[in-house]
């Protein structure tokens, strides 16, 4: 799906992304999908313990590459702060990137739309900590 190059290449975007934030990004890829996208980030956002931040501020980027499916999902204390939309246009850089079939290029842009757009809600500390792993999890 992704060649070690381009993980690396998520996980240093998940990294500068986070420097702006408290929140946390997480990137997580399948290959299949045979359900709601929503649903299933649903569940790996849970399967992950992103639920277990201090702020609540986890967010999950989730594809499903064959299936061309994916989803954005916030914890509580970011869905208690922003509007509905407040991921479409993270959803837009993904989407339009993954058109011209540049997925890594597309999942780079929506980590650094996402930690921007969470910048405003929950700006870095400085005593903040990563909470989560920046590495891109797949399969479970």
């Amino acid at each position: 799906m992704l060649s070690e190059a381009e993980k690396i290449a998520v996980r240093d975007a998940v990294r500068a992304a986070e420097l702006n934030t408290s929140g946390e990004i997480r990137v997580h890829v399948d290959r299949d999908c045979e359900g709601d996208p929503v649903q299933r980030a649903v569940e790996v956002f849970e399967k992950l313990e992103m639920h277990a931040t201090a702020l609540k501020n986890g967010v999950l980027i989730y594809v499903a590459f064959n299936s061309k499916k994916l989803a954005i999902i916030g914890d509580s204390g970011i869905n208690e702060k922003v509007e509905a939309d407040f991921w479409n246009s993270t959803r837009d850089k993904l989407v339009n990137a993954f058109k011209s079939g540049d997925y890594a290029k597309g999942i780079c842009a929506a980590v650094e739309e996402a930690g921007l757009r969470l910048s405003n809600f929950f700006p870095r500390q400085t005593n903040d900590n990563n909470e989560l792993s920046d590495e891109i999890s797949t399969g479970l």
